[in-house]
């Protein structure tokens, strides 16, 4: 079951065809999707609860229309959602019925590699993996590295602030970019940074990043690339309960000793990571830590022995050690395979984004297991266990009257529970539409209002991804923000359940 957006009102319509028409003085045929079928491939990302078919798809290939295309849609007062991949997994690519769909899939070009600054340019559209195989001759890679790499786009990593399994040591997005060109939603054209290390004057590389499309379009990203590290080596640690596995995270941090990527799978998802694509996880543990160790030789071989030691005291019951590339590549391809794995188990599931204090991953790992049995439901949980980022996996069937509201209001409480322990609602999915109506539980009014502030400053008509991050509307006349077509809100509502 998904819920579609109704349909876009008689106006809107009556405008498209003039719309239309202009767009065509922009774009090649090939450039602008118009057809009904056509647009349905359009219609959500990998969040897949909500559906909306957009008032019209466009594919620029230049800078130069994108800026016209923000131009016009400024001038027509026409919403616009930027779109990368569609892999986002909280509807922030979402479209809307009486919008433009902006997709950047044809940027899709390694402009620059620039070894002596270690940094490479590249447009929105590249794959967030491409950027490693094309430096990967050299010895360099680019770090952050979402489960989607092979499908996500660095323009969409930018937006919502990816990370990923190495995210721990090497950081996020915003520690691995260095500039940026951004079209705003008048078509003015910016660039913050370079390939300088220090940003001067105001961050606003750093407020863009994480944005999830609401201030501007980003056409062009600097990024930084890292020399390989000389040796890398993984342990796989199983443990007879969540609880000691969790203990060992937080042990192996308190060590100092800073990992790689720290990864930790449940008993559900090993099973079906087994029977995915068997990569010797053990089946009698219920639960089990990657760790990899990365740096000097000497250095890396004094860690394995320091994490073999803190898992034994945590009482692990399996401890593998990767003695070759191949089986470290091993140990990790079923995490990375985790996510359709668990197809295996349902049909259908639905991926959470929360992050907590890593001292509290007992307690809330309990308190999840305790939400999932008052729903009737089962979660799977995968996760980035060293910085406390959690993927729980809330498996339904769409089929099964009432699956798809128990799973999402499930996935509330589990987020409440995040909250309540000092967490954050979001780690790297961003709010999107998914977690919109739970920005209240995390901010006070005064806190929304100076985000607010901030999007107004770079889009004070609100034409740009509207009804994503920001809850509420009545702060907006405030702030010069109920000014859109027919005086309409530019905050649509979502049918909940």
């Amino acid at each position: 079951m998904t819920l579609m957006m109704p349909a876009p009102e008689p106006e809107i319509l009556a405008n498209r065809d003039a719309l239309i028409a202009l767009l065509r003085d922009i774009l090649p045929e090939s450039g602008l999707i118009i057809d009904e079928t056509a647009r349905r491939a359009f219609e959500c990302d990998a969040f897949t609860m909500y559906r909306a078919l957009p008032l019209v798809v466009v594919l620029p290939e230049t800078v130069a229309q994108v800026r016209a295309i923000m131009a016009l849609a400024a001038e027509m007062n026409v919403k616009i959602v930027p779109r990368g991949a569609g892999t986002s997994l909280s509807g922030g690519s979402m479209p809307l019925v009486d919008g433009i769909l902006l997709g950047m899939s044809k940027f899709d070009r390694i402009l620059e590699i620039d070894y002596d600054n270690r940094c490479a340019r590249v447009q929105p559209g590249v794959q967030n993996l491409a950027i490693s195989k094309a430096v990967e001759a050299k010895g360099f890679y680019y770090a952050p590295d979402p489960s989607s790499q092979i499908a996500c786009s660095i323009g969409g990593n930018v937006a919502e602030n990816a990370g990923g399994v190495h995210c721990l040591k090497y950081g996020l997005t915003t520690n691995n970019i260095l500039g940026l060109e951004v079209v705003l939603m008048g078509g003015e054209i910016v660039r913050l940074g370079g390939k300088h290390l220090d940003s001067e004057a105001y961050d606003l590389m750093g407020l863009m990043t994480g944005s999830e499309g609401l201030l501007g379009v980003v056409t062009e990203v600097t990024v930084r690339i890292l020399q390989k590290p000389a040796v890398a080596r993984c342990l796989l640690v199983g443990f007879p309960s969540v609880n000691a596995g969790a203990r060992f995270v937080g042990a192996v941090i308190a060590r100092g000793v800073i990992p790689g990527g720290m990864e930790m799978m449940d008993k559900a998802t090993i099973h079906a990571v087994e029977r995915f694509q068997p990569c010797g996880y053990p089946l009698d543990a219920e639960a089990i830590v990657i760790v990899e160790l990365d740096g000097a030789q000497v250095e890396v071989d004094h860690l394995v022995g320091v994490v073999e030691e803190i898992a034994r005291s945590e009482g692990a019951t399996t401890t593998k050690i990767s003695n070759s590339e191949s089986e470290r590549l091993q140990f990790w391809a079923g995490r990375k395979n985790a996510f359709p794995a668990v197809s295996c188990i349902k049909p259908d599931y639905l991926c959470m984004d929360g992050t907590i204090p890593r001292a509290r991953l007992p307690e809330v790992l309990e308190g999840m297991d305790a939400l999932a049995s008052k729903y009737g439901l089962q979660v799977a949980n995968v996760f980035h266990a060293g910085d406390g980022n959690l993927h729980p996996l809330i498996l339904y069937d769409a089929s099964i009257e009432g699956d798809v509201a128990r799973a999402e209001q499930l996935g509330f409480d589990i987020l409440r529970l995040c909250v309540s322990v000092g967490g954050v609602l979001t780690g790297e999915h961003g709010v999107g539409v998914e977690k919109r109506d739970l920005m209240g539980e995390m901010f006070n009014e005064i806190d929304l209002d100076q985000q607010l502030r901030v999007k107004c400053a770079f889009d004070p008509m609100s034409r740009l991804n509207p009804g994503k991050v920001f809850p509420t509307l009545h702060r907006c006349a405030e702030f010069g923000m109920m000014h859109v077509v027919g005086g309409k809100t530019p905050f649509p509502e979502i049918p909940r359940f």
